[in-house]
Parts: C-alpha cells; sequence; structure tokens
C-alpha cells in the first residue's frame, strides 16, 4: 500500500471533527494571516515575534506583547499607572465619552492607550513608551501626553535613552483642543531631552498617522520603522484634493518614506531588540562630571639680587 493509499484510508476511517477545530481556532491555537491567508500555530507566531512564517507580515501585537518583546524578563518598572482620563468637555456622539473610556478600558484592562516605565534591554537600562491600538485607535488624549512627558523627564533625569513605540490615529477628538496641546508639550520635553545630549529613538509600527506623525513621532535622532507600515499626517482622499494631483500607491508607506529620507532604518520586529541594543550602546552618554575651573597659571617670582 503506498503512503497516499494509507493516508485516504485513515482520512476515511477518522473523519475530522470540524466542532473540535472550531473549537481549537476559536480558543487561539491558531491565527490567520490576514497578508497571505496561512493557519499559523499560535504558538509558533508569538516566538517569532507575531511575524508571519510565510510572508513576513508583521501581525499587530498589543503594549503588553510588545514590552515582552524588548524588556528584560523582571527590569519592568511601570510609571504613572494612576493616571486616568477624565471627560472634561463633556463630549457625546453615538455615545458618551465616558461610556467608551469605560468599556475599552474593560475590554482592554488598559488605563489608556499607552504604557510607559522604565527597563532593561540586552541589560542596558531605558525608558521606553509603546502605544496601544486596542485603545481607541491608539488616539492621543491628554493622559498619553502627561505619561509620555512625564517619562521623558524622568530620561532626562536619570540620563536615560527613550525609545517611544508609535502606534496611533492621531489626536483624540473628544478632547478636543486639549488633545492638540500635548504635541506641544512631549516635543518641548524632547528637545530638553536632546539638549542633555541624549538619545531618542521611535519605532513606527502600523499604523502611525496624525498629531503623533506631526509631533514625536518624526522628532527622534535615529527614526526606525517596521516594514510596511502606514505612516501618514492626513489621509489620501485629503491630501490629493490639496494638491489636486495623484499620488503613488505606496507613498504612505514605511518603504516610500525610507526612500525619501523621513526614516532611517526599516527594521523587521525580529530583529528590533537586536539592533535598539546597538543603537543603545554607540550612544551612551557620557558621564556627568563637575566642571573644574583652573586655577590660573602660577610662575615663581623673580627675587631681586642682593645689590640691585
Amino acid at each position: 500500500m503506498s503512503l497516499f493509499d494509507w493516508f485516504a484510508n485513515r482520512q476515511k476511517s477518522e473523519p475530522v471533527n470540524h466542532k473540535q477545530q472550531d473549537r481549537e481556532i476559536a480558543d487561539g491555537l491558531w491565527t490567520k494571516c490576514p497578508a497571505c491567508g496561512l493557519m499559523a500555530y499560535t504558538k509558533d507566531l508569538r516566538s517569532n515575534q507575531m511575524v508571519c512564517l510565510d510572508c513576513d507580515h508583521h501581525l499587530r501585537v498589543s503594549s503588553d506583547e510588545r514590552i515582552r518583546q524588548l524588556i528584560d524578563a523582571n527590569t519592568w518598572i511601570a510609571l504613572d499607572e494612576q493616571l486616568l482620563p477624565t471627560d472634561p468637555l463633556e463630549f457625546c456622539d453615538r455615545k458618551s465619552y465616558k461610556d467608551r473610556l469605560r468599556e475599552t478600558q474593560e475590554k482592554t484592562r488598559l488605563t489608556d492607550s499607552v504604557q510607559t516605565g522604565t527597563g532593561q534591554l540586552d541589560g542596558l537600562p531605558m525608558a521606553l513608551g509603546v502605544m496601544d491600538f486596542r485603545f481607541m485607535g491608539g488616539s492621543m488624549g491628554s493622559v498619553v501626553g502627561e505619561k509620555l512627558t512625564r517619562m521623558i523627564e524622568h530620561a532626562t533625569l536619570r540620563r536615560l535613552p527613550v525609545v517611544i513605540v508609535c502606534a496611533s490615529g492621531g489626536a483624540r477628538m473628544q478632547e478636543g483642543m486639549l488633545s492638540l496641546m500635548q504635541m506641544a508639550k512631549i516635543s518641548g520635553a524632547l528637545e530638553r531631552h536632546r539638549q542633555a545630549r541624549l538619545l531618542y529613538i521611535p519605532v513606527l509600527t502600523h499604523p502611525t498617522t496624525g498629531g503623533v506623525t506631526a509631533s514625536f513621532a518624526m522628532l527622534g535622532d535615529i527614526i526606525l520603522a517596521e516594514p510596511k507600515a502606514m505612516i501618514a499626517f492626513a489621509g489620501r482622499r485629503v491630501i490629493e484634493q490639496t494638491l489636486r494631483e495623484k499620488l503613488p500607491e505606496d507613498f504612505q508607506t514605511s518603504e516610500y518614506l525610507l526612500q525619501h529620507g523621513f526614516v532611517d532604518a526599516i527594521v523587521s520586529r525580529t530583529q528590533l531588540k537586536k539592533t535598539l541594543a546597538q543603537l543603545i550602546q554607540l550612544h551612551q552618554p557620557l558621564p556627568v562630571t563637575p566642571s573644574v575651573v583652573p586655577f590660573p597659571e602660577t610662575r615663581p617670582l623673580k627675587t631681586p639680587s642682593v645689590g640691585s
């Protein structure tokens, strides 16, 4: 009996239990790649940092997963977890902003769309901020701006490099002008960090758009991006209507931005930790030494000779 005949007979004698198969997929044992359709074992995907084993598509990951990927075990110290968003404008569309916040917090188990803290990356101390697109599209509100600003100031005080993993739809419309003010506040903290001659690296992931792109996402000393990430300020239709011309299909991708000088390097997620470690090592800050004012040069006095 050939191998093919044996396999065919086995399939007839042992029919596929579709209910069991559906249950395993529903339980998260398998994950379908949205790019190529490959059904991959979720455990294998996670061991490959949620990058498709077939087409190299970078699946979206949570902020918790991103922290596990970058930070050494047992070194993460979260900052400002007690900060909670409020509803200063009492905003309401189809539902109130308060209800949206409560529902999203219960669903994601996050207080807002960014996590900040300090930890070690391959033994190198650093400050890390990670945006989470699951929380209202990673939108930037007052809490996001405050947490990132405090993290940057904390890093400046302790002379730590800063890495921010960006994933956002832009400023949070439910907070109006208050959300736009965060662009200037974070940018000011980054300028003080730069004046202290410290390293800042933003990592642009899919998608990074709006006010985040217009501020701290593009203010890095070295700007990294994941492959095929959408990086933009406004939507294609708005830009084409403003310019009155047709734009290339890929003009909002990380590859296009790399060609035109907006991004310094495209780094696969599987190589990101190694790349960040190399960059941080190369840009270690010089130790701060107290300024010493040199005494003026002294010369021995000439003693007059006897009888002069």
